[in-house]
């Protein structure tokens, strides 16, 4: 009976160790586990935040464009009112120029 006593007690001593070792990996994964959540935790804001600058961004970068796009559109009507006035001046320069040479020919303003 003593042999019996001595083998259970092996047993008993060798369960206990696995069950130690069992509940250090178990206390090992579970700091492994806090660390992995709080650098999770971490990268979750990191991202709320650039989501954030983002949507800044974007709506910065589209009042740009609107303001680039309605400066174009007064430029394009300048530039085409401006074109109009040149016309006008080029015709009334040649119709004054005409004019002059049409009362150069009459006989009044002759000069000898």
């Amino acid at each position: 009976m003593t042999q019996q006593g001595a083998a259970l007690q092996g047993y008993n001593n060798e369960l206990v160790k696995c069950i130690e070792d069992l509940c250090m990996q178990k206390e090992e994964l579970n700091k492994q586990i806090q660390q992995a959540e709080e650098e999770k935790n971490k990268l979750q804001h990191e991202i709320q935040v650039l989501n954030e600058e983002l949507e800044r961004v974007c709506e910065n970068l589209a009042q740009k464009v609107a303001s680039r796009n309605e400066l174009d559109k007064i430029l394009a009507e300048t530039e085409a009112a401006y074109m109009k006035i040149l016309d006008s001046s080029r015709t009334l320069l040649n119709v004054l120029k005409k004019e002059v040479g049409n009362l150069k020919h009459t006989p009044e303003l002759k000069t000898n």
